[in-house]
């Protein structure tokens, strides 16, 4: 018997919704019960510096507004230490993982730039190289390729010691590290399919690595594509996106359905988002690669 098809989706709250997020919540949303499965949302609210107060609320409004009810509890990454945790215990019992202290001025000093930032040289493998500092935790790489089929974009893969290096899952401030935390959630909340955008497939390899050195579950993939602005830059906070106007959510629920290749016909002007959305479910197929 086939299992249930569970999704997701996974903002961060440092800003309100925008455009190109509604994309991934529609495009994850419709997915899900394209699939007869269960679209549920997560907080990633790991890093509180960079959070924006009131921002969670205002994107759990926004996707209400919007028609995108989530079938489950939402879960808050911020209430989930104790998890990551007990992983990154796990990964240095094992020997996959052990502190670093190499600070940031030390790795634009001795760290190669490679396709995805500095590529971290290995300095602290054998032991933390200064003992006073504070210390990161990371993930021993390899160098074997990591591949996994993409539903939209198809074959991908990285040699993860060459192209990226020995990644932070704990940062040496406290804070856990985005990889590890999505691995360790996803597979609590049984997710079988990770729908998001296309800037996030070259995360994909590490949390691929994860989950095969932690025994959990690898999901199917399917990275949507970006919206950008007129620079081509993805629309970001960084980027000075305007917040989605609930007032006017049949209008960006349109656009996030035309963008994904789904233009709803003249005469649905004026439906309800839940009209507009099992229309959506409907006529949902994945779009093409550019």
């Amino acid at each position: 018997m086939k299992a249930e098809y569970i999704g997701r989706f996974a903002p961060s709250p440092t800003g309100p919704l925008h455009i190109g997020s509604l994309v991934a919540a529609v495009g994850s949303y419709l997915q899900a019960k394209a699939n007869r499965g269960k679209w549920l949302v997560r907080m990633e609210d790991l890093d509180p510096l960079r959070e924006q107060p009131g921002a969670a609320d205002a994107i759990l409004r926004s996707l209400e507004a919007h028609g995108l009810h989530w079938d489950e509890k939402i879960v808050f990454q911020s209430e989930r230490h104790g998890a990551y945790e007990a992983a990154i215990e796990q990964l240095i019992a094992s020997g996959h993982a052990y502190p670093c202290s190499c600070s940031r001025k030390t790795l634009q000093e001795t760290a190669k730039p490679g396709p995805y930032g500095l590529i971290y040289p290995g300095r602290c493998r054998t032991g933390p190289a200064d003992e006073r500092q504070q210390h990161a935790i990371r993930v021993r790489t390899h160098n074997q390729p990591i591949r996994f089929v993409d539903r939209r974009i198809g074959e991908y893969w990285q040699r993860l010691e060459s192209e990226v290096g020995d990644f932070i899952i704990k940062r040496a401030d406290g804070f856990f590290a985005y990889q590890l935390a999505v691995v360790v959630d996803d597979a609590a909340q049984g997710i079988t399919e990770i729908v998001r955008g296309e800037d996030l497939l070259d995360n994909t390899p590490r949390q691929i690595h994860l989950q095969k050195l932690l025994g959990l579950p690898t999901p199917e993939y399917l990275h949507l594509p970006i919206v950008t602005n007129e620079r081509g830059q993805k629309l970001s906070k960084q980027s000075h996106a305007p917040a989605l106007e609930n007032k006017k959510a049949a209008r960006n629920l349109a656009m996030a359905l035309t963008f994904l290749g789904l233009k709803p016909p003249p005469e649905m002007t004026g439906e309800s988002m839940e009209n507009l959305l099992l229309w959506g479910i409907q006529n949902w197929s994945i779009p093409e690669s550019s």
